[in-house]
């Protein structure tokens, strides 16, 4: 028997909450997770290399737009246990994500937020999970499957491990990441090497060679209400993989932000604002 959902049906959208750190069990595993706000709930994925807690301020001003917000550490992050071999892919962060619901009770559906790794592992959530996903917002996410090189269109598995390392230290330093986000990136950058570094570098490979454009095509055709959000001064995701994922999506709307690739973790509040117009909107069209 599942628990019942705990969320409530309204919040005061002015509200400064905070998220709440919790646990729970998924597969006989102790999953941290945090948790914030009232209302329909929202499921947010975080970035590769990362954690469900350097998101706090962004999941702070999500709640804020009067949703009830749960933020997983992905499975070979933040201390939760790596996917096993057999079910290492975004298919399985995905059937992943559908447990993780389970274990809490949630079952209706839900809107996904998934920012970069996570908005590759939300596309694929969408695709597996069917009507239990009534909304996809992608940040900043892989999964385009392109890059261009001198402006020739080529397969992004074969983009140079070393662009990548340049294309994010460009990103977090010369683009106006404020210090203390810079910090928070590294620490939990270090603690996931740490506890993990084998399941790091699998899932990085996974990230970095993300081709989803089959998934988006289906979440496509089914109608799936999707948007997506790009910050003009990305170098680490490549403008071709997000014109490409894009155009597998037929063309969703794009709401355009200023700063880098993580700009939602050092930007809490346009993050918040975005979202507060996304969400907004489609209460506006249930009324």
């Amino acid at each position: 028997m599942r628990r019942q959902p705990e969320f409530h049906p309204t919040i005061d959208p002015r509200a400064d909450l905070g998220p709440s750190w919790r646990e729970v069990d998924v597969d006989g595993c102790t999953v941290p997770y945090g948790v914030a706000g009232r209302g329909r709930p929202v499921i947010f994925l975080h970035g590769f290399g990362l954690t469900h807690r350097t998101y706090a301020g962004a999941i702070d001003r999500l709640a804020a737009t009067g949703v009830r917000v749960y933020a997983p550490a992905l499975p070979g992050f933040g201390g939760n246990a790596a996917l096993s071999a057999q079910h290492h892919g975004f298919g399985g962060y995905a059937k992943w994500v559908g447990r993780f619901l389970d274990s809490l009770g949630i079952d209706e559906p839900v809107t996904v937020v998934g920012h970069s790794f996570g908005g590759g592992v939300a596309l694929a959530t969408a695709d597996d999970l069917g009507d239990r996903v009534s909304r996809l917002v992608l940040v900043n996410s892989v999964g385009g499957g392109a890059w261009a090189p001198n402006g020739k269109v080529r397969d992004i598995r074969h983009r140079p491990l070393w662009r990548w390392g340049v294309s994010a230290a460009v990103d977090a330093v010369l683009s106006g990441t404020p210090v203390s986000a810079i910090a928070t990136i590294t620490g939990d950058a270090v603690r996931n090497m740490v506890h993990s570094p084998s399941a790091l570098w699998q899932v990085g490979e996974l990230a970095r060679t993300a081709d989803l454009r089959a998934e988006a095509t289906r979440i496509a055709d089914r109608g799936l209400k999707t948007t997506l959000l790009w910050s003009r001064g990305d170098t680490f995701i490549p403008q071709a993989s997000f014109e490409s994922l894009r155009s597998a999506l037929r063309n969703p709307r794009v709401h355009r932000v200023a700063g880098c690739h993580g700009w939602l973790i050092g930007d809490p509040d346009t993050f918040g604002r975005v979202l507060t117009e996304i969400l907004g909107a489609d209460a506006e069209r249930a009324a």
